[in-house]
């Protein structure tokens, strides 16, 4: 009877050691973790937790949306894990019971899950559409170089070459010349 611990964060920049800390608190003497997004069912760390587990294993995550962002995705792995007589334990709710009142249980919180969710989506999707009304306001991360230094590196081009104006400048030969090409076509 192993108690087993799941971690998972959406993004590379999040750090999985809250969840950790507290999965090690709780006595899981065996820890999964990973860097992956909820809506993709392929997390190969998840798929070999459920490998291993056997009847007896507790699988213990801190909330209900580790397991998975859709209601009926966590609904049927837990389900499949009660068949299999393993336990779950979500830390922010308690031990879900394979009882019928676990079940319905299971059943409210994972759809609430599955809401806030898309609650979050939604908040996102509508502060883009604000934000693109803005005047100059450019989807994706914000420029490494100022429109100062990409007029100077290019100003350099003139009379040195890519590789000449990249060590000048540190910017790279892909960025000068992407950025070259870019107002060459707004030229013309």
């Amino acid at each position: 009877m192993t108690k087993y611990g799941y971690a998972r964060v959406s993004t590379i920049a999040q750090s999985l050691e809250e969840q950790t800390r507290a999965l090690n608190a709780e006595g899981c003497t065996t820890l999964y973790a990973e860097k992956f997004t909820g809506t993709t069912k392929d997390r190969a760390e998840f798929t070999a937790l459920l490998s291993v587990v056997e009847d007896g294993d507790t699988i213990v995550v801190t909330k209900l949306d580790r397991f998975a962002r859709s209601a009926s995705d966590a609904i049927n792995i837990i389900r499949d894990l009660f068949d299999r007589g393993v336990r779950v334990h979500v830390l922010n709710m308690g031990v879900v019971e394979n009882t019928s009142m676990g079940r319905l249980m299971l059943t409210m919180l994972a759809g609430f899950a599955e809401f806030e969710r898309d609650m979050i989506v939604e908040r996102t999707q509508t502060g883009r559409a604000i934000a693109r009304q803005r005047e100059g306001y450019r989807d994706g991360r914000k420029p490494k170089y100022s429109r100062k230094q990409l007029d100077h590196a290019l100003k350099l081009k003139e009379t040195h070459s890519f590789t000449q104006v990249a060590e000048i400048t540190g910017i790279s030969i892909a960025t000068l010349k992407r950025e070259s090409a870019r107002r060459k076509a707004s030229e013309g």
